[in-house]
């Protein structure tokens, strides 16, 4: 139960950090040795970023591609030493055009940092 608890309060500091678009605050989650799955790729689970330096890379295109991006409507979730964070991502792309859609990151934590970030949102048409 004391590993749960410490999974909840990362996945409320990863929430803190990218709403804040803090960047290194986020990464102080993640392990040297991780990983990030994003919803888009040309492979089935996405694109792949391996390691602390490419992982950083992927987490920025959300900062870039969706300047004021916001999670809100945040439901965290622990089960051994999966965490499950369910939100709703708000904001504008570089096109000027709202966003608005609801996604899910499951987390892999071992020794009280993420070993993998595999990141899924709804497809709106």
């Amino acid at each position: 139960m004391v590993e749960e608890q410490k999974i909840l309060q990362a996945l409320d500091g990863l929430a803190a950090g990218f709403n804040a678009h803090d960047i290194d605050a986020i990464m102080e989650f993640f392990a040297e040795d991780c990983s990030l799955d994003l919803p888009r790729g040309s492979e089935p689970h996405g694109t792949r970023y391996v390691g602390r330096d490419q992982v950083r890379r992927g987490l920025m295109t959300r900062f870039e591609t969706t300047p004021d991006v916001h999670y809100g409507e945040i439901e965290n979730f622990v089960s051994g030493s999966t965490g499950m964070s369910k939100w709703l991502l708000t904001g504008t792309n570089l096109q000027g055009e709202k966003v608005s859609v609801r996604g899910c990151d499951f987390y892999t934590f071992e020794g009280g940092k993420v070993i993998r970030k595999d990141s899924y949102w709804k497809i709106v048409v």
